[in-house]
């Protein structure tokens, strides 16, 4: 770089030894995330760079869960008409549960094997299940029980990557070209101006309804707590909202007690063999300390004593020993520059920003409340929120469609409800100052269903609802519910043309 030039910003201060070690004495982890759309080519490219006889599918094993144990022991009581002890009971189940059931395939891993060796040298081969229509072949043994011997890839399918190719067609702006520091977008994760909203006006005074990472209560609360005004400090929030005790009965009380800030706790792996090092511990040591502490095995006496020698303070290492499980910063880097730049939509591009959110989400639209409009939106959220934990599993599932929902009423967006020739089959489209839904938005129409509706259009207009429903091909109860959507009102009901009318 020239001296003086301005950078790219796009380092992270992430140490290269926490991915293989310092003396390459560590199994690399590779997690790698596509589009679910681009998944299986991805897969593709794996085998054709490392040759397909030397790729193949992370097997999996899934055993025997308490509860289902527990079903086996009372059903195995009531074929023999016999009646056991409570005692026997429990020890059966405990004998039961982790018994291996059946076999499967890992959703993203792939085993890699050297060029020179051959894979029966470390496992034997299977179809999941040992179903040989698959198609698919997988280790026989377990992927961790081969973890430290052959390189695994996670090649995973993640919706943020599909989000931001949507936001990129819509819109024309290049997600790449996305600085990492934009000021209106910083101001998102702090407080609800760049909406030009009160915090009042959507129930939150961060505006991060619908960011990946960062839309949940609980971590919308760490934001509230921290105010983030740099990227740093939101990779750091997004270790501490993956970690284990890593936020809450920790560094959550450090900060609220003044005893450190946001960019003193610890928050990812790499942060204390970095802070070990800078305060003078052997590196080898630093590192041995950061692989304890992130797998939940705290530290012993020793390594407490030599801490403190070098200074460390006592919180620290309190901290330390409170932690089960660390996130990587590498993997929190890479979330949230995702949604970083998805947020920036989300300020820019606000109609774009919500038609790709609720077209990932279109299962989970509730059209019949959310097409009442702002005000029964608000009240609907208040109801679930104040139901807390006996809310049930479908209205927690609801919930963050129906905030984003309700903010984009108050900034002025509305929604237009299904239209048999203009909507599309999963897509909301932008529409002047408003979202089209798609058919697939309404209950009981499947994607089957709404991919018919679109067929069907082709043959021209309709000239009744009998004639839309021959050509769609659509069951009674999806056409119940168009009708109940007012998808007919301009359409008489048969093809009949009456002469004496």
């Amino acid at each position: 770089p020239e001296c003086g030039g301005k950078m790219h910003q796009d380092g992270f201060d992430i140490p290269f030894e926490t991915f293989l070690g310092f003396e390459g004495d560590k199994v690399p982890d590779i997690d790698l995330n596509f589009s679910g759309d681009y998944q299986s080519r991805a897969h593709q490219y794996v085998e054709e760079l490392f040759g397909q006889e030397n790729v193949y599918r992370a097997g999996t094993i899934s055993t025997i869960a308490e509860k289902t144990a527990y079903g086996f022991v009372k059903k195995y009581m009531e074929n023999k008409e016999t009646d056991i002890s409570n005692a026997e009971v429990n020890r059966l189940v405990k004998g039961i549960t982790g018994v291996r059931r059946t076999t499967g395939q890992h959703p993203g891993g792939l085993i890699v094997v050297p060029q020179d060796r051959d894979i029966l040298e470390f496992t034997p081969l299977q179809h999941p299940a040992d179903n040989k229509d698959s198609g698919v072949i997988t280790t026989h043994f377990e992927y961790h029980a081969i973890g430290e011997q052959l390189v695994k890839l996670d090649i995973l399918g993640h919706d943020d990557p599909t989000v931001l190719k949507e936001l990129e067609d819509l819109t024309g702006r290049k997600a790449s070209s996305i600085k990492l520091n934009e000021k209106e977008t910083m101001k998102l994760f702090s407080g609800v101006e760049p909406l030009g909203l009160e915090a009042a006006d959507i129930l939150s005074t961060v505006g991060t309804y619908g960011i990946p990472e960062f839309g949940t209560r609980f971590v919308r609360q760490m934001l509230e707590a921290t105010r983030p005004t740099t990227f740093s400090e939101l990779v750091r929030i997004s270790g501490l909202s993956h970690g284990t005790n890593v936020w809450l009965n920790n560094a959550q009380n450090l900060i609220k007690n003044g005893t450190a800030g946001l960019s003193e706790v610890i928050c990812t792996r790499d942060d204390i063999m970095s802070y070990l090092i800078q305060k003078g511990l052997d590196k080898k040591q630093a590192f041995k300390i950061m692989e304890n502490v992130r797998k939940g095995n705290g530290l012993n006496s020793g390594e407490c004593e030599l801490m403190a020698g070098q200074n460390v303070p006592s919180w620290y290492i309190d901290s330390c020993q409170k932690i089960e499980y660390m996130f990587p910063k590498a993997h929190a880097v890479a979330y949230v520059t995702m949604a970083f730049r998805i947020a920036y939509f989300k300020v820019y591009y606000p109609l774009p920003f919500y038609a790709s959110f609720f077209s990932i989400r279109a299962e989970d639209f509730d059209s019949q409340i959310i097409l009442e409009g702002y005000e029964a939106l608000k009240k609907r959220i208040q109801e679930i929120e104040k139901a807390g934990l006996s809310a049930s599993q479908k209205d927690k599932k609801l919930l963050p469609v129906l905030e984003v929902a309700m903010e984009m009423y108050a900034r002025g967006f509305t929604f237009q409800p299904v239209d048999i020739y203009e909507s599309d089959a999963s897509k909301f489209l932008v529409v002047d100052n408003a979202l089209l839904l798609p058919f697939s938005a309404l209950p009981n129409v499947g994607a089957a269903a709404a991919h018919g509706i679109i067929e069907s259009r082709e043959g021209g207009s309709f000239i009744s609802v009998e004639d839309f429903q021959q050509r769609s091909r659509l069951n009674k109860t999806a056409m119940e519910v168009l009708r109940k959507f007012d998808c007919f009102n301009h359409l008489p009901e048969t093809s009949q043309v009456s002469l004496f009318g």
